[in-house]
């Protein structure tokens, strides 16, 4: 069972790589900030526990993974994932980035995808503006752009 287990692990781990080979999605937040402040594209930080949170696989699938998300993402947002595997180890620097960032959103539970804008003061500090959350949404991505697109108005 436990070698079967791993062995979908690792197909699911293949498949996610070639679905989003196409979309770019930053781990690191510095990098992703001056990205969001150059293109004067939001934040889409993707809290996800990638190798355990179903909800989190679901959504991939449903949305993420679909043509019409990857569109509207190319053109809308910087994608930003914050991940909290259980059977893949973090860079430890990456790892308490993501924790930090959890707290700061106060993240409760998995998916949670907050929108923001961000910019560094001249003294290196990161000034966010949230502009809302949302989790899955059922209905596709449809569904879920309709409710990004109302939370992005309030850039």
């Amino acid at each position: 069972m436990k070698k079967i287990l791993t062995l979908l692990l690792i197909t699911f781990s293949i498949s996610v790589f070639a679905q989003q080979k196409d979309l770019e999605w930053h781990t690191d937040i510095d990098k992703a900030i001056k990205i969001s402040s150059d293109t004067k594209k939001p934040l889409f930080l993707f809290f996800t526990g990638s190798d355990w949170c179903g909800w989190c696989i679901r959504l991939q699938k449903e949305v993420f993974f679909k043509e019409e998300f990857k569109k509207w993402a190319k053109k809308n947002v910087t994608l930003v994932e914050l991940d909290f595997p259980k059977r893949t180890k973090l860079d430890e620097k990456i790892l308490r980035q993501n924790r930090k960032l959890a707290r700061e959103f106060q993240v409760r539970g998995y998916p949670t995808i907050w929108f923001a804008t961000a910019n560094r003061t001249s003294d290196g500090k990161i000034n966010i503006n949230k502009l809302g959350s949302q989790g899955y949404v059922a209905g596709g991505p449809k569904n879920w752009i309709d409710g990004a697109n109302r939370i992005l108005l309030k850039k």
